[in-house]
């Protein structure tokens, strides 16, 4: 990546003023995100791309739109699906909402044990039970972290396979769930170093604001109804949650 590549610059992120356009009469008023590291926000820094993460900047961006927008972030770092689940659906629901951002299995696929069939049981009890809340779902297939170059080569092939598989999976749930799903495992970037932090397990800011690029366009594909004369008969008081804390 040149040195003089900015978020602003960056051919993969928007452009000043596409996510007004993109989120322009959004409905939602209430937007949870539930998971694990990736939600909580792990992105280590990159010259040029703010230091935001990815849930927190699409709250961001939501509420610009709606000001009144109330946020909250879940997200735990080293949480494996089912604890997301056990921890994190309850209060997610208790809350409310009409969009929730559910992220999890990426611990599960670290490991050689990994269980697909298992994480997909709790990525579909969580999304079915937002789903009949009433809540629009995001879910998504993260990008193949097996590219870091702090995953040691001998590790890389079974991480890679495994976090193929979480992502192919989870794109068949969101089909059958009818979630809004956010491809990122296959994006032209994925095997860039540049998104990957040195831990060898989290992205960096830039892949954040890709991933938050990715996210508002696939936000723009629901179909959005026409705001009536008053607007909405609901106000609720601003709360970016947790994260912002």
């Amino acid at each position: 990546m040149p040195s003089t590549l900015t978020e602003s610059t960056d051919p993969y992120c928007l452009r000043p003023g596409e996510a007004a356009e993109l989120l322009r009469g959004h409905p939602w008023r209430r937007f949870v995100a539930l998971g694990d590291s990736v939600v909580e926000g792990m992105c280590e820094p990159t010259p040029g791309y703010p230091d935001v993460q990815w849930a927190d900047r699409i709250a961001a961006e939501l509420a610009a739109v709606r000001p009144e927008l109330a946020y909250r972030n879940l997200g735990r770092r080293g949480l494996r699906a089912h604890q997301v689940r056990a921890t994190q659906l309850a209060p997610a629901l208790a809350f409310e909402p009409d969009l929730a951002l559910v992220v999890c299995g990426g611990n599960d696929a670290f490991h050689p044990a990994y269980d697909a069939d298992a994480v997909d049981a709790e990525l579909t009890a969580m999304i079915s039970a937002l789903r009949g809340a009433g809540a629009d779902v995001i879910t998504v297939g993260m990008f193949d972290v097996s590219h870091s170059p702090a995953v040691p080569e001998a590790l890389r092939a079974g991480l890679a396979e495994r976090m193929r598989r979480l992502s192919a999976h989870t794109a068949r749930l969101a089909e059958r769930l009818s979630t809004l799903h956010v491809h990122l495992t296959d994006h032209p970037l994925t095997a860039d170093p540049t998104l990957y932090s040195t831990d060898g397990r989290h992205g960096s800011a830039r892949s954040d604001a890709i991933a938050t690029a990715e996210t508002l366009r696939a936000l723009s594909t629901r179909p959005h109804p026409t705001p009536g004369p008053h607007g909405d008969h609901e106000v609720v008081a601003p709360n970016l949650g947790e994260s912002w804390q």
